[in-house]
């Protein structure tokens, strides 16, 4: 216990630094993330300023600071709002976490450490911090679709992070990791989130309607911060994080629709306590350590920078999301933190690593701690570049894949051909498994198998070696083929929801996009299955063999969809001057529906006849417009909004596909593609009266 002289001390000592610190770093207008942790580095034991704080009592108060940051994201996301980004987020998670978890076993090997710590590695870079990223978009304003992607991803790293840590135990401890303790593992914790999420949503919501009803602040914040730690406390006492806990009693207080009382009565008390929780952070840091170590942490600082960004990018992408989300996302999750340090904590207390491991994921924590906020800033530059730089068959697929996934993900469920796809991707997780079996069986057993094909066979060593290796291979071929092939049918099946077929013998012009669609949804089915598998494998693999194999695959795609996504580019252009054509008439009809009573919508048949174009909505422009008289490149509307100009109707001059330097009139009526909230935005920019 720390007595009430330490815990005053050690208080003081931290906000008065804190706020020396963070009134500098607002003057120099810099993020006062990064001036907590230059107080916490003053405050440490490990700089020579006769200012330290006991680092135990201030360890206390910064969990504190964890689960209030962790119930504040809770209140801005109800139940209802996390499920409804859950499989987005589910998947770019299963991805990221996959892809780092590799390259962090990568590079311990090359450093030499041993197989476990590179194991270890993987798990503590693959985890980014919900805490850092919940303050970094504080403090910059950022809402929206982006802050609701990024913390489910958030959420569902942190019950990956459950499952490695289990799975971590399993393997140092020597018992090993058997299908039925990670089955019961994951049982354990889909039991325990079911049942508090239903006990929770019986009793929270009405008893904090109940509670703010009395009128009183102090009773309401009394309740809520009690309900914080008491579910917290709750999930620590059934083996998972105080974080995880708090985060889902703020979700169930947020089902109350009392969220934003809440909230501002508990946003004080949270400011003080992160603010303790980044100086905890600083206070890890040891110049002496970072120095010794400082290749390795310079190589995993790059990897967990570069390799968040692409493979979260990448991921939050190819579930539907338009190219500025998606590289905002990546850059805004490109660091470690919290979950890093307990993973690599348990790794000592297993005494499955070196001592220099916990210093070195501090270190790396602490750099990418002060990278996070600058990467966030300029993610939206980095964004529109990127999208001004994708070829034009790209640019095209981009503004239509959103609207073919929304399409599949809106489509009725009598339309979704359940049975299907359920079979599909049971017969594709059948072949996963029975490959993870083959490879990790083979390779535990490859040297009692050399052994008795060199005693029965008389062959030499290393042939007998090769011969099983080769053998191995063989047996693996089948699963491999199958994986594909299931692949490219459970491609085909959704494809098929999202662009529905046309009877036989009626023309299909939706076949070009649907081609493309199939491609991109069997790379995200073969990424999705193999890079865990690359993951889970490559400890008894070593080299790059299963690498490559997922390498040479998505290459393979790789080239078919490019061959596919020029196919589009010219069934677009063909699209494009149909729906000018379309345009010309609406406006027309338009003109003299009044008289005639009729209401035609030929813009709406020229959807039906090309289904593949997404819902092309006309959004006309008035003198009044921000956009007349701006290029479509200075507007840069596919940027911002994620919407796409498929084509143009002006009086005397249409234009079809227009480029980037096409000049917009008062008049114009462009015909907008991209899913429901991209043409919403778009329409809102165009149609916004100039300022």
């Amino acid at each position: 216990m720390h007595g009430a002289h330490e815990l005053l001390q050690a208080i003081a000592v931290v906000l008065c630094v804190a706020a020396v610190t963070t009134v500098l770093f607002q003057r120099l207008r810099q993020p006062v993330v990064l001036g907590y942790i230059l107080a916490g580095l003053i405050v440490g034991p490990y700089v020579p300023i006769p200012l330290v704080a006991d680092a135990g009592v201030v360890h206390t108060l910064s969990e504190l600071g964890v689960i209030l940051l962790m119930f504040s994201l809770g209140l801005e996301f109800s139940l209802r709002k996390l499920f409804s980004v859950g499989p987005t987020a589910g998947l770019t998670a299963v991805i990221q976490c996959s892809l780092m978890v590799w390259l962090g076993f990568v590079v311990g090997r090359a450093f030499g450490w041993t197989s476990l710590e590179s194991i270890f590695t993987g798990a503590l870079i693959a985890i980014s911090s919900t805490t850092i990223i919940a303050k970094a978009f504080d403090e910059q304003g950022i809402r929206g679709r982006l802050r609701e992607l990024v913390v489910g991803v958030l959420i569902v790293e942190d019950l990956i992070a459950i499952l490695l840590m289990a799975m971590l135990t399993a393997v140092s401890t020597g018992s090993g990791l058997s299908a039925g303790g990670l089955a019961l593992t994951v049982g354990k914790l889909a039991a325990f989130l079911v049942g508090l999420v239903v006990v929770g949503l019986l009793i929270v919501p009405r008893a904090m309607r109940a509670v703010v009803r009395l009128n009183r602040p102090e009773t309401t914040l009394v309740a809520s911060v009690g309900l914080c730690f008491a579910v917290s406390l709750l999930a620590q006492a059934f083996g998972y994080s105080v974080a995880l806990g708090a985060f889902l009693a703020g979700s169930l207080v947020a089902e109350s629709g009392v969220e934003k009382e809440v909230e501002h009565l508990v946003q004080p008390v949270k400011d003080v306590f992160a603010a303790i929780f980044f100086v905890s952070v600083g206070m890890l840091i040891d110049p002496t350590l970072i120095a010794r170590h400082w290749v390795a942490i310079f190589v995993l600082t790059v990897v967990v920078i570069l390799g968040k960004i692409l493979s979260v990018s990448l991921g939050a992408f190819l579930t539907g999301n338009g190219t500025r989300t998606s590289v905002q996302s990546g850059m805004s999750l490109a660091q470690i933190g919290e979950f890093s340090f307990i993973i690599a904590s348990l790794g000592l207390t297993l005494k499955a690593t070196g001592e220099f491991l916990y210093p070195v994921a501090v270190a790396v924590s602490a750099v990418t701690t002060l990278t996070t906020p600058m990467l966030i800033r300029a993610s939206d530059p980095v964004a529109t570049f990127v999208d001004r730089k994708l070829p034009k068959p790209l640019q095209t697929f981009v503004a239509l894949y959103g609207s073919w996934v929304e399409q599949l993900r809106n489509a009725p469920p009598r339309q979704t051909r359940g049975a299907n796809v359920r079979r599909l991707v049971s017969l594709l997780l059948v072949d996963a498994v029975l490959l993870v079996g083959l490879v990790i069986g083979a390779s535990l057993s490859l040297d009692k198998g050399s052994a008795f094909v060199e005693e029965k066979a008389g062959l030499d060593p290393v042939l007998a070696k090769r011969l099983i290796i080769g053998g191995v291979f063989v047996l693996s071929l089948p699963f491999l083929v199958g994986i594909v092939r299931v692949a490219r049918r459970l491609a085909a099946e959704l494809s098929a929801v999202a662009l529905p077929l046309k009877p036989e013998g009626k023309t299909d012009l939706a076949a070009a996009p649907r081609r493309v669609l199939v491609v991109t949804l069997q790379g995200v089915i073969v990424l999705l299955v193999g890079v865990p598998l690359v993951a889970i494998t490559q400890p008894f693999l070593g080299g790059f063999a299963g690498p490559l194999i997922v390498l040479a695959l998505l290459v393979a795609l790789g080239i078919s969809f490019w061959r596919s996504a020029t196919n589009l580019q010219g069934h677009v252009r063909a699209g494009a001057q149909v729906l000018v054509e379309a345009l010309a008439a609406q406006s027309h009809a338009k003109a003299h529906g009044a008289e005639h009573g009729a209401t035609p919508e030929p813009l709406a048949q020229a959807h039906q006849l090309l289904p593949g174009l997404g819902t092309p909505t006309p959004v006309r422009l008035e003198e009044t417009s921000p956009a007349v008289g701006k290029t479509l490149a200075e507007l840069n509307l596919r940027g911002v909004t994620g919407a796409t100009v498929l084509a143009i109707h002006r009086e005397g001059a249409d234009v079809s596909i227009p480029t980037a330097g096409e000049v917009l009139q008062p008049g114009d009526v462009l015909a907008l593609a991209g899913t429901h909230d991209a043409v919403e935005a778009a329409r809102g920019l165009l149609t916004a009266p100039a300022s």
